[in-house]
């Protein structure tokens, strides 16, 4: 599987100094990116929002990529369509894809004030944008003649809550989409606050015949449904009946075991094997991550290589957080101790199911069996993960490799000392140690 990469975090442009220039920051980045193995970026919101300053996930303007002068500005805080096609251009030279964050549910910064038709309330509806590209009224909100009750899920925040029912409404939200993959070049969609509408205008989306470079294009699609695993699982199967099994949702249940791994001390392992999570139900659909923008204060504070390793090494399409890898400095380029080295192990050799080897509340052994086919040679791992604070663990595994050397590829915790190399039996027995509260990822060699 691919690996791709959330590239902005909450108020980057501000943070990193890049405002209004964020989308020449990430093009700058975009080639010792793919040197490192990242396949696609997830950007943030492209168009114009409620305010020029906003991460953008209170739309005004779909149409408006920072060239028109309104709400503060003529840029969004990233920058403007000729920068953000300069990036698109570059990541795909250097064989990155891009993923387009498509908030459609709720709409902000509206221009007047109106009384609904239906309920006579009074809220900010009316939205001239300077694009001139979907005008709305009250109509296009809920509630509207084409829906009198609000059917489809949760409010956001207060903001008015698009009427996918109305076919202009509808008509925009294909129009814009078209414009992302036709003429921007993404390559796929993340579906923001999905609890919010219906999975059925997901499914159309995802399912138009989109013409990308002279061929038909299916792009990819995910959904960010922040809930447990039965809500996740009943949404799947609800937005895949439109889409012959195409869209995957950021495995929420698992990040929240992966927190506890990580912050706190002696969380029993073996509960990462209980199958509470998306990635050992449905690993074809599940989008592993460990933190993102919307995590504020609950993110991640403790040995978080922990989580990646994790990720890295099972099913799944694995997420990194920008501010993971530059601002929080675990990329670690050159060395076998971060997120770089698992990215390379995930790639070279985390092929084939899972098979766990051993769980106990302290330590976690699992083997990736490999697969092989005429463009894939991935031949298998064995990973430890040691709970245990103060010493190196392991334990002795039956694995599927009789007779065979494995080599430590990507290692780290509380201790700097190099893994030795292992050698299995004719059984293919032996011990596989990690580093106290560490990892360590052995391969075939």
């Amino acid at each position: 599987m691919a690996v791709m990469m959330q590239a902005f975090f909450w108020d980057c442009p501000k943070i990193d100094e890049q405002e209004h220039n964020w989308w020449n920051y990430v093009a700058s980045k975009v080639e010792d990116l793919s040197k490192a193995g990242i396949n696609a970026l997830w950007l943030p919101p492209v168009n114009k929002a409620a305010s020029n300053t906003s991460m953008g996930y209170d739309p005004y303007d779909y149409f408006d990529l920072g060239d028109y002068d309104q709400k503060g500005g003529t840029k969004t805080w990233y920058g403007n369509s000729e920068e953000l096609k300069a990036l698109i251009a570059k990541a795909h030279a250097n064989s990155i894809g891009l993923y387009a964050d498509m908030v459609i549910n709720h709409n902000s910064g509206a221009d007047e004030e109106e009384i609904n038709g239906l309920d006579g309330q009074k809220r900010w509806t009316k939205f001239t944008p300077a694009s001139g590209r979907f005008p709305r009224d009250w109509n296009c909100f809920h509630p509207s003649r084409y829906e009198q009750v609000m059917l489809e899920g949760e409010n956001f925040a207060g903001f008015p809550h698009l009427c996918h029912r109305n076919p202009v409404v509808y008509t925009a939200m294909f129009d814009y989409s078209r414009m992302l993959i036709e003429e921007l070049g993404f390559d796929g969609f993340r579906f923001d606050f999905v609890k919010g509408f219906g999975a059925w205008i997901i499914g159309i989306i995802a399912k138009y015949r989109y013409v990308k470079d002279g061929a038909e294009f299916t792009p990819y699609v995910v959904g960010e449904y922040w809930s447990g695993e039965q809500d996740i699982d009943e949404w799947l199967e609800k937005v895949n009946a439109y889409t012959d099994t195409q869209i995957a949702a950021f495995d929420f249940p698992l990040r929240y075991q992966l927190k506890k791994v990580c912050d706190e001390p002696h969380y029993d392992l073996r509960n990462l094997t209980y199958g509470g999570n998306i990635v050992m139900k449905r690993p074809m659909h599940a989008a592993t991550f460990v933190d993102n923008h919307d995590m504020g204060a609950d993110m991640i504070v403790n040995d978080k290589l922990l989580a990646y390793s994790f990720i890295m090494v099972h099913e799944g399409y694995p997420n990194i957080f920008w501010f993971d890898y530059y601002n929080n400095g675990l990329a670690r380029p050159l060395t076998p101790n971060g997120i770089d080295a698992l990215v390379q192990a995930h790639h070279k050799f985390a092929g084939g199911d899972s098979q766990v080897l051993h769980a106990d509340p302290d330590l976690y052994i699992m083997q990736r069996i490999g697969y092989k086919s005429e463009s894939v040679d991935q031949p298998g791992l064995v990973y430890v993960l040691n709970n245990l604070g103060d010493k190196w663990s392991g334990t002795r595994v039956k694995t599927r490799w009789p007779n065979q050397k494995f080599a430590p590829v990507a290692w780290d915790g509380h201790d700097d000392a190099h893994p030795d190399e292992r050698i299995t039996d004719a059984d293919g027995n032996a011990e596989f140690p990690a580093p106290p509260r560490g990892y360590c990822i052995y391969v075939p060699v």
